[in-house]
């Protein structure tokens, strides 16, 4: 029986304090057209309807803010809202306008404040193609019943659907009451603050955050939702026909929460819950305090992807407890991350997963090596202008470079010394933003502690501010994939296909398709399919490995898989790269990655369209 979500813990609530503002000028964020230090927003309280119909939310948003006492007005961002009125505290109306829009910003809407002005009262509503959000039919769903809404804010998404300075440097706390179609159920990336009211065809749902947040973080999910334990803290939240598969993949979650906790001290965010989305959710994961959001595509029935979650999960300490102030500085929340995902890993499913793992990412650095060059300035980890902008960056510097510095790290100084410092790292800068210049101090402050050989091992400014790898990187273990590595070798040269490749992880199936030569005659493809039966894995990592080969052969067999694969989920991961890839073969691709999207396009999110529909494929 499915068993509705409990209020926080009673220690995590606390009271709420205004989070500071960094004012060195690393940290400032040339994605948003806040100016925090004259006058700034630090709470927000949203009173909103979800229409199913006209595709919008809207209501008002209470914003509290701190500002200088000579401060004439406070500049938020805005993309495509439509503002009815903006008024102060007491009701006086104040005078607005709304700046000329960039493509990729959106707008200034500066707000004239009167002398003794500390909150505003904004009426709007969302627009109906706005990009934080998806509405999907019921056909869209994988109950096929109900409709179903969710937000995906970073980097720089929730200005379309919430007014207010949409900068990770500008922590807010928040609170928000919703109002959707009875029969639906409203999840927020907060504890809940009151328990749902069903009256007059309508039901209300509230939820509050007293810790403070990057805004980013203010997710949202309405639909047919149910919800399971799955343990003291967690629990799942997904559509009733998809709940006991999800449970099962997500038993370890509590598991997880005190393997993290083991490392680096304890969750501070009260519930750990998730929401497993529709498959047309365009990310892996989303880190939304509290509801973690998940794609389905995850799900392979033996946990061999739950990788994922730890990912998500240590994003409650790198990322969330403490965020990157400026998106130049993405690295911190997600190289920190990944390095602590492959730690909770290590600690529930042993070092050989952990190590084989990290290996894979390993591959993924020497790949974005491969695709913008070594010395490239976008392979350093605080990116340069050019790339320092919303998703600027490439996956494999902002994470795995990311996490092999930290491992490079552990290993210089020992994993018993750095385990000590990262903990204390977040205990001194918790609920706060952070720039690599103010990492890179604390490290010399509080780990190198003046140690003028440990300096000159470590090799900060090298791994943070030059491309490439610095000369002391800990490289993966080659006894990871020795034996795959070895089965590459000997297909790559005509031999047999791996008879233990059935018997093999997902990490090994992964490393062997992702490591045989690109061009590969049709008969091996053939006999490997054959073999193998790789055009029927329902694992999505495994398959998008294989799909990734068969595309780049122009391998006809595996066309009916590659469209079920594209068709089916729409995880930015997966199907960016295999629709771009396609429509770079203008011969034999592009007619395929044609038909594709014109059928798939309206069930991808708006980011993922918006990424693709540059490959003009639907002209």
């Amino acid at each position: 029986m499915s068993e509705d979500n409990s209020a926080a813990p009673a220690e995590n609530q606390q009271e709420a304090q205004i989070a500071p503002i960094l004012t060195t000028p690393e940290a400032k964020d040339t994605a948003s057209y806040a100016r925090p230090l004259e006058a700034r927003v630090h709470h927000i309280a949203l009173d909103l309807n979800v229409d199913f119909e006209a595709k919008r939310i809207g209501g008002t948003a209470t914003l509290d803010i701190d500002r200088k006492p000579d401060a004439k007005e406070i500049v938020l961002d805005d993309k495509g809202l439509e503002i009815e009125s903006i008024a102060d505290g007491a009701g006086q109306p104040l005078q607005w306008k709304v700046g000329a829009a960039d493509p990729k910003l959106g707008s200034p809407l500066a707000v004239t404040l009167g002398p003794d002005t500390k909150r505003l009262v904004i009426k709007y509503k969302s627009a109906p193609d706005a990009g934080a959000l998806q509405w999907l039919t019921p056909e869209q769903t994988a109950g096929k019943k109900k409709p179903y809404l969710f937000s995906q804010g970073q980097a720089i998404e929730n200005r379309t659907w919430i007014p207010t300075q949409d900068s990770p440097g500008i922590r807010q706390t928040w609170e928000a009451t919703i109002h959707v179609p009875a029969g639906l159920t409203a999840v927020m990336s907060a504890p809940k603050a009151a328990e749902p009211i069903t009256q007059g065809g309508e039901s209300v749902f509230s939820y509050r955050m007293d810790h403070s947040v990057a805004p980013y973080m203010i997710a949202i999910g309405v639909g047919d939702l149910a919800f399971k334990s799955l343990g003291p803290r967690t629990g799942v939240w997904t559509e009733p026909v998809m709940l006991d598969r999800a449970a099962k993949e997500l038993e370890d979650t509590e598991k997880m929460v005190e393997a993290a906790e083991k490392l680096y001290g304890p969750y501070r965010w009260g519930r750990y819950d998730l929401l497993v989305l529709p498959p047309a959710f365009p990310y892996g994961g989303m880190e939304n305090p509290t509801l973690t959001f998940l794609t389905p595509t995850f799900i392979a029935g033996d946990k061999s992807l739950v990788s994922l979650v730890a990912h998500e999960l240590a994003h409650s300490w790198s990322g969330n407890l403490v965020t990157n102030a400026t998106w130049a500085d993405s690295w911190l929340n997600e190289g920190v991350t990944s390095y602590f995902e492959n730690r909770i890993m290590e600690a529930l499913y042993g070092p050989r997963r952990a190590r084989q793992e990290a290996a894979l990412s390993f591959d993924e650095i020497e790949k974005a090596f491969a695709e913008e060059g070594r010395n490239a300035p976008i392979t350093r980890l605080n990116l340069p202008p050019a790339q320092a902008v919303p998703d600027g960056g490439t996956s494999g510097i902002i994470y795995d470079k990311g996490a092999v510095f930290l491992r490079t790290m552990e290993k210089i100084v020992g994993r018993e010394k750095w385990d000590a410092y990262l903990r204390s790292y977040f205990d001194r800068h918790a609920f706060q933003p952070m720039t690599s210049a103010l990492f890179l101090a604390d490290m010399r402050a509080n780990l190198v502690n003046g140690d003028k050989a440990l300096e000159q091992k470590l090799q900060l400014d090298d791994w943070v501010y030059k491309p490439g790898l610095p000369s002391n990187v800990v490289r993966p273990d080659p006894a990871a994939f020795a034996e795959v590595d070895q089965a590459v070798k000997a297909f790559a040269s005509g031999g047999p296909v791996p008879a233990a490749f059935g018997s093999w992880t997902t990490a090994e199936k992964m490393r062997f398709l992702n490591k045989l030569p690109r061009k590969m005659p049709t008969a091996r493809l053939e006999e490997l399919n054959r073999r193998l039966k790789l055009n029927e894995v329902g694992n999505y990592e495994v398959m998008f490995s294989w799909l990734d080969l068969a595309i780049r052969n122009r391998f006809d067999p595996a066309v009916p898989a590659l469209e079920r694969f594209l068709t089916t989920q729409g995880r930015r991961r997966f199907v960016r790269p295999l629709i771009e890839t396609l429509a770079e073969d203008r011969q034999w691709g592009r007619p395929i990655a044609v038909r594709i999207y014109r059928v798939a396009r309206a069930s991808y999110h708006p980011i993922t369209q918006r990424d693709l529909d540059k490959l003009n494929l639907t002209n």
